[in-house]
């Protein structure tokens, strides 16, 4: 008797452990933990320099913080925030400042709005407006008279703001499809500007407003500096050297690397840094070549300005947080964390996120990485070489994608040391995806150009000798958002986008995936799989189909038949995101909406809302093994959620 009632329980203890019990007892217990900021800030992007102080803003905290530094103490004495504008929006930093008649000017983004910070009074103002959320004033300069000129995105105009009366004028368009006007300067006649898209240097008569082209590079360009009558233009690897009237054009050239910021010292001499290691170089007109004279003060760094305090200091702002001085008759430097200084720091948008089992999750973030140890709790930081995009686990090492400088790095897990792989190179410096595929123990990237270029790369990395092999444009005329591996191994999918770099005109209309054989080399088979759809912002294979989510048309979702090439589902999603597999079902993450997780099935089915907006690039999900709870966001909070498919969709309070 006893034995068949034992056998009746084994045979109904599945029923049990899923049925209503189990479902009630799961969509019962705590849905969301929240553990606080997912990753902490102290990044700058502008910086001005006023009468023995540095004037910095932050970026990616709400709302941006300007922080006075003295420069004889090396520490931040006041900070401000900086408001939102009521029609505009809230700014979350500024990559432009400059000075003009004793005042601190900055510019915003994702509001173009222009500010005014004046170090006598403590007090902040809200001037004027540029254009609407989603728009960057990306250069300001003040011309002798104190006139200010403001260069925007993405409608590529030159502005005139006069601070004695606010009037303002538009100098037009510069170049046609131009977006970016990265940078300005400006003397008693001109203003100069430079072009990114087009890769353009144009001078704008003050006067009448009449533009002319005084240089044109092979990529666009990112820097400018003013001289006496000599105009100084950075593009890419080249040093342009002009007169003001477009005569006497020379060029000098810096080896393996880019040029990334200038200034021009009292004798002609200019001094620029460089990406991607962050070294000093010198040029004096005449030299066909750049000449380095400093290590770099803060290795792999952004320089956000160059300023000459005298003769033989040169001062550098790095966009990780820190400022640093440079000895130029000795080449040695000290560098300051701006947080350690009293910068007040706040939690940013991360770019990514991995969890290694039982061990801490990584959040990736802005020239940096936060780690939270899941076995005691505590949280570390440390720097890495710019934004990682994304990362990945191969043994007892995390990779990660580096942006601007597409680069590869490592993380080791057990020491946290961060070692350069390589470069992708070929124009590639915004690498999207990367994953690790056993099967040939390579690592694969997806990336895309930077500027007017449509053609990304599949790029092959070999983890242990450090060799990449670039397979540009694998999709003709579209670059690469997303990857994923075939769970078979030696297959990857690629999904594309045909905006490219974004600054020329595609010449495609509908986004292809494609199947490419690592083995080979070779690329297998191309479909477009909805006519119209412009970019894929993720796609996963899984159980012989090939899940998408389209970022144009934003949230628009797919599963495509990896043997016949045929949508066989098909439906819209709040907005678009990342997808995951676990546990043998698919799951996405995305914008809008409130920040949405969904199954995919038949169907979308709505699992949790209200997680919020608040990555920098795609929301995601991280499940623990075995079982339905997930790492994620809670606005800018690092969660653990429970995503159970069995339980009512979960509402989070922010």
């Amino acid at each position: 008797m006893l034995r068949s009632i034992l056998v009746i329980l084994s045979a109904l203890l599945p029923a049990l452990l899923t049925g209503p019990v189990a479902r009630a007892a799961s969509c019962d217990a705590p849905a969301v933990e929240r553990f606080g900021p997912a990753s902490v800030t102290g990044a700058i992007v502008g910086a001005a320099v006023q009468d023995g102080h540095a004037y910095v803003v932050t970026r990616g905290l709400k709302p941006p913080v300007l922080a006075d530094i003295d420069l004889a103490t090396r520490k931040v004495v006041r900070s401000v925030t900086l408001p939102d504008g009521p029609a505009t929006g809230e700014p979350e930093g500024a990559w432009a400042t400059a000075v003009s008649g004793g005042k601190i000017y900055v510019g915003t983004y994702p509001v173009p709005d222009l500010y005014r910070f004046d170090p006598a009074t403590g007090t902040v103002e809200r001037l004027a407006s540029f254009g609407k959320n989603g728009g960057f004033v990306w250069s300001l300069a003040a011309a002798p008279d104190g006139t200010l000129y403001v260069g925007t995105y993405p409608d590529g105009r030159v502005r005139e703001y006069v601070p004695a009366t606010g009037a303002v004028r538009d100098f037009g368009v510069l170049a046609q499809g131009e977006r970016y006007v990265r940078a300005v300067a400006a003397d008693d006649t001109y203003v100069y500007a430079g072009l990114l898209d087009k890769g353009k240097l144009v001078r704008i008569t003050r006067a009448d407003g009449t533009v002319k082209e005084l240089a044109s590079a092979p990529t666009g360009v990112g820097a400018v500096a003013v001289h006496g009558d000599r105009v100084l233009a950075a593009a890419g690897d080249v040093l342009i050297d002009v007169r003001a009237d477009g005569t006497d054009e020379r060029r000098a050239t810096l080896e393996g690397g880019t040029i990334d910021m200038l200034t021009v010292a009292a004798d002609d001499t200019v001094y620029a840094t460089s990406r991607p290691d962050g070294a000093v170089h010198r040029y004096r007109t005449g030299d066909t070549a750049l000449t380095k004279v400093a290590d770099p003060p803060s290795p792999g760094d952004e320089t956000r300005r160059l300023q000459l305090l005298d003769d033989n200091t040169l001062l550098g702002f790095a966009g990780s947080g820190g400022m640093w001085w440079l000895d130029l008759r000795t080449g040695q430097s000290s560098f300051v964390d701006l947080i350690d200084a009293g910068l007040p720091s706040g939690p940013e948008r991360p770019q990514s996120m991995l969890v290694v089992p039982n061990r801490a999750v990584y959040i990736g973030g802005h020239f940096s990485m936060e780690v939270r140890d899941l076995r005691t709790g505590d949280r570390r930081r440390f720097r890495m070489p710019g934004e990682p995009k994304d990362l990945v686990r191969r043994g007892d090492k995390i990779y990660a994608a580096i942006y601007p400088s597409g680069q590869i790095v490592s993380v080791d897990l057990r020491t946290d040391q961060v070692r350069s792989v390589g470069y992708l190179g070929h124009g590639q410096q915004r690498p999207w995806d990367i994953e690790y595929d056993p099967t040939t123990d390579k690592l694969v990237v997806a990336s895309a150009p930077l500027g007017a270029n449509l053609n990304g790369a599949l790029s092959v990395v070999d983890p242990g000798t450090g060799r990449i092999d670039v397979y540009e444009g694998v999709i003709p005329d579209e670059s690469l958002m997303s990857l994923s591996l075939d769970p078979r191994g030696g297959v990857v999918y690629l999904g594309g986008d045909v905006l490219g770099g974004g600054g020329t005109p595609p010449v495609k209309t509908s986004a292809s995936v494609a199947a490419f054989d690592l083995r080979t080399r070779k690329v297998l088979w191309q479909v477009d799989p909805i006519p119209g759809h412009r970019t894929f912002q993720d796609i996963k294979a899984h159980d012989g189909l090939l899940y998408g989510v389209y970022k144009r048309d934003s949230g628009t979702w797919i599963a495509m038949d990896l043997a016949t090439k045929q949508v066989v589902r098909q439906g819209k999603l709040s907005g678009y995101g990342e997808l995951t597999v676990h546990r043998g079902r698919v799951f996405a993450s995305t914008f809008f909406g409130g920040g949405n997780a969904y199954e995919l099935g038949t169907e979308a089915k709505l699992l949790a809302t209200g997680l919020g907006d608040e990555w920098y690039t795609n929301p995601q999900l991280h499940f623990e093994p075995g079982s339905w709870r997930a790492w994620a966001l809670v606005g800018r909070d690092l969660a653990r959620i429970t995503l159970d498919p069995r339980c009512p969709a979960l509402t989070v309070n922010q």
